[in-house]
């Protein structure tokens, strides 16, 4: 029965992460000055596999264990927001906003973690990762801003 389960949680990782290929980090992206410890593009979507898949496991774990309520809610707060920042940031180009989407983020996952930490402790280790590589993109998407200060949102563009 957890494999059901688990389908279907890595079925709504994959519709979150559905967003890096409908809005692309394109020329866009590529002509803003990022720090020098950007990670390289190929390790984005190999991270967010691995990621996905412990979100998963967890989701899949905690949603057959009693008094799970919290944590589910949690989880699905977390994943709706992980969907929202790539339209948000890659989409619209709002940086300043997909940093208050990303600080959100970070704000769920941390309470999803602990929330999921309460109920089955290895579904809340397998939010660690997760944890740490949001508050890696935070720090990127807190220096491109800060190294782009004129860049325009994409309604604003000629």
């Amino acid at each position: 029965m957890i494999w059901l389960y688990f389908g279907i949680f890595l079925a709504a990782c994959f519709a979150a992460g559905s967003t890096g290929g409908l809005f692309p980090p394109g020329k866009w992206y590529d002509a803003l000055q990022k720090p020098s410890w950007t990670p390289p593009n190929w390790l984005f979507p190999v991270a967010w596999t691995l990621l996905y898949l412990c979100m998963a496991g967890a989701g899949a774990r905690v949603a057959v264990s009693p008094d799970n309520g919290l944590a589910m809610a949690l989880w699905s707060l977390q994943i709706a927001l992980n969907g929202l920042w790539t339209p948000v940031f890659f989409g619209l180009r709002r940086m300043k906003l997909g940093l208050i989407v990303l600080s959100a983020l970070w704000a769920a996952v941390a309470a999803t973690m602990v929330a999921l930490w309460q109920v089955d402790w290895i579904a809340g280790a397998l939010f660690v990762p997760y944890l740490c590589w949001v508050s890696v993109a935070g720090a990127l998407n807190f220096s491109v801003l800060r190294l782009n200060p004129d860049a325009k949102p994409a309604r604003e563009e000629a």
